[in-house]
């Protein structure tokens, strides 16, 4: 069994809402002036049963684009094995 992370965030060129009222809003708010912009997402966990790692990735990476998880318009994935789990 592996475990596979998929994050979803909005490409650069796509304005990220969230992230800038969390930006403004609370942090610069706060006084961390250092940070220069934060970018929201969403995160998934899957727990797949493939015969190795690379098996496992590209199955939750086909998954996500035929189930339409995500707009491949308006936003990019990253797709990686969890912690120890991690494909060599």
């Amino acid at each position: 069994m592996y475990v596979i992370e998929v994050i979803i965030t909005n490409k650069e060129n796509v304005r990220d809402p969230e992230g800038e009222t969390i930006h403004r809003s609370l942090v610069i708010r706060r006084g961390f002036n250092d940070v220069a912009g934060i970018r929201a997402g969403k995160y998934l966990e899957f727990r797949v049963n493939k015969p190795s790692c690379r098996e496992a990735l590209e199955y939750v990476k086909e998954l996500c684009y035929k189930l339409r998880i995500y707009n491949p318009v308006v936003h990019d994935i990253k797709v990686r094995a969890s912690g120890s789990d991690s494909c060599d």
